[in-house]
């Protein structure tokens, strides 16, 4: 279906147009990773690529993500842009020293002097029965390396936003794909030149008793489950940080000086993760002042991610879990 310049489509489906555009527009532009070629990805983001690009473009890689971030970074620096795509982001484990040690790093080290311009696309997230190698969501420890971004779009007009937006940056972008959300569907804008700006933390529902920051599947559970408390007359009011890092403070703390209450979810571990970062932030700044109720995180169990459906289930955060703690942050439960 189309709407003036805009097409419905799937998230998978908005995240290889944003990378075809952006090859079709800048032969510098690269895809490299495992299965991407013939078979189309481990998750078809790159289905039909091989043959628009040709094998010069669209690099088929060794099972070694070790090599696939090497090799981008490498590229990177000496004026391509790879785009790489690591078939589960539990596998960046294997890349980290390119990563954290050279990518994150030459561009200040050598006083300005080098770019590093490379996208890593990673698959994370529960909710296929991946269990516990194929399901984690580690965008905290990314988060914890100046030189890098860290983007996670939850829509596909995001998705295509901030793919292109990251392919055009001069700096090593994490670009985090919740795997559950490829077949979502939504609005998808055509322009060529449409890009969402790296930084951005967006108002997703208005609202005036509570304050949810939510991203990924989480944010999609916290819209329901706002749906739900709307009933009730209560106005949900939900942020999504696009960019976890570096993260956009400012509409935040607005919205705590608004509603005075804060819930704080994802799906990653609770201990040590991006939530409890944004709590900080908001305890340090003006907002604390008017806080009615202790600040609410909810976030992954410390736990291996389980294969069994139920408990993998229960292993993260779901829309009763938000209903429960608004309850609790009004004092109706």
């Amino acid at each position: 279906m189309k709407t003036n310049d805009m097409t419905k489509m799937t998230y998978r489906d908005a995240i290889r147009l944003g990378i075809t555009e952006e090859m079709r527009l800048d032969r510098d532009v690269i895809f490299l990773g495992e299965d991407i070629g013939v078979y189309g990805g481990a998750f078809g983001v790159s289905k039909g690529l091989l043959e628009e690009f040709g094998e010069e473009r669209i690099l088929d890689t060794p099972i070694s993500e070790g090599a696939i971030v090497g090799t981008a970074v490498g590229a990177a620096t000496t004026g391509l842009r790879p785009v790489c795509e690591i078939m589960f982001m539990d596998f960046i484990t294997l890349g980290l020293d390119a990563l954290v040690n050279q990518g994150a790093k030459m561009r200040y080290m050598f006083g300005g002097q080098s770019q590093v311009p490379m996208v890593l696309r990673l698959p994370a997230g529960s909710g296929a029965g991946g269990a516990a190698q194929h399901s984690q969501s580690l965008e905290a420890w990314l988060c914890h390396v100046p030189g890098l971004k860290v983007v996670t779009p939850s829509t596909p007009a995001q998705a295509k936003g901030l793919i292109k937006a990251a392919i055009r940056d001069n700096n090593p972008v994490c670009f985090i794909e919740h795997k559950m959300l490829y077949d979502s569907v939504g609005l998808v804008p055509l322009d060529e030149e449409y890009t969402l700006e790296i930084g951005k933390t967006i108002v997703e529902r208005p609202g005036k008793d509570v304050t949810i920051v939510a991203y990924g599947t989480t944010l999609a559970k916290a819209i329901e489950a706002a749906d739900f408390l709307e009933e009730e007359g209560i106005r949900v009011e939900i942020l999504n940080p696009l960019t976890l890092y570096p993260m956009d403070m400012k509409p935040i703390i607005e919205s705590v000086i608004k509603t005075g209450c804060l819930i704080v979810a994802h799906e990653a571990t609770k201990t040590g993760g991006v939530g409890g970062e944004i709590v900080a932030r908001v305890v340090e700044s003006e907002a604390f002042d008017y806080l009615t109720a202790p600040i609410v995180r909810l976030g992954g169990l410390d736990v291996p991610i389980p294969f069994n459906q139920e408990l993998e289930s229960a292993a993260v955060p779901q829309r009763n879990d938000f209903v429960h703690s608004v309850y609790r942050l009004l004092n109706r439960e």
